[in-house]
């Protein structure tokens, strides 16, 4: 792996442990648009980097208590499903349509992270609050979620948490630390999903995933000394023109000529609502969490 890469790669993980959900996004826009990897290999990249960055902080949670293992597992289980369904029908949708959702899924973030985190009232502040696991919702959040993963190749974090207070009755804190095992799970499966029908640099991969590890606890030692508030609020500027450059990108005539087709345009479509409607159902979970 050459320089460059440990570098960003150092950066993304630096990223991910100063600020938590959104640090990943960054991990496409890097093997695309920096190290020149194509759009479909990047996205099988990022899964494997996303998947193994949230073992690692799994780790110190599950020590801490803050991870609750039946209900994790129960989300987690439906995610891998819709992650590796996402990962197979990346093969018949275009390098470049991917790319777009994946921009759609930034501009969602961001607007998450601009929000910033709402911190719930009550029990779910400090405590869990238990209740019957709803399993047609959970079914339904992990299914479609786990999909969109499967597809960009990003957690969806933000989507992940709201979800584990609101249907698992997690508090914040034991929401935060079993989202990770939920985007490590749908993050592995979604890359067995890939796998089998991309061509991965598996040494690029590895170097790559041991930089963002080496970030990432260099990130959360640092995040006890940075509000990381501000950061994030920053951070989403940044990824909100992220995500527009790479929609510029995919507007001209020509790219668009060459990587759409009827059929996609209509898997797009469906796609994309997808996406977008798993993003406000996200917004409208942290407005009900207050």
């Amino acid at each position: 792996m050459s320089v460059l890469a440990a570098i960003l790669a150092s950066i993304m993980g630096l990223t991910l442990g100063l600020l938590g959900g959104g640090g990943s996004i960054l991990t496409v826009p890097i093997l695309v648009y920096a190290l020149g990897v194509d759009e479909k290999s990047a996205i099988a990249t990022s899964l494997l980097v996303v998947g193994s960055t949230s073992a690692m902080a799994l780790v110190a949670h599950a020590r801490a208590g803050n991870v609750s293992w039946k209900t994790g597992l129960t989300f987690g289980a439906f995610g891998m499903v819709g992650a590796f369904v996402g990962g197979l029908l990346a093969k018949f949708i275009p390098g470049g349509a991917l790319l777009v959702l994946f921009a759609l899924l930034m501009l969602v973030t961001s607007v998450a992270m601009l929000k910033g985190k709402k911190k719930p009232d009550g029990a779910r502040a400090g405590e869990d609050a238990e209740q019957e696991l709803p399993i047609l919702k959970i079914a339904l959040e992990g299914s479609v979620v786990g999909l969109v993963t499967g597809l960009v190749g990003a957690g969806g974090g933000f989507l992940v948490v709201p979800a584990l207070v609101l249907l698992g009755g997690l508090s914040m804190k034991r929401a935060i630390g079993t989202s990770l095992l939920v985007i490590a799970m749908k993050s592995f499966a979604g890359f067995a999903g890939f796998a089998g029908h991309v061509s991965i640099d598996y040494s690029l991969t590895l170097g790559f995933v041991g930089a963002a590890v080496v970030g990432t606890f260099a990130g959360v030692a640092l995040s006890k000394r940075i509000q990381a508030d501000k950061l994030r609020k920053g951070f989403a500027v940044f990824v909100l023109v992220m995500a527009f450059f790479i929609l510029g990108k995919q507007i001209d005539p020509a790219v668009l000529e060459a990587t759409f087709s009827a059929n996609a345009i209509l898997v797009i479509g469906l796609i994309a609502g997808a996406v977008l409607g798993s993003g406000f159902t996200a917004v409208l979970m942290r407005q009900q969490t207050t």
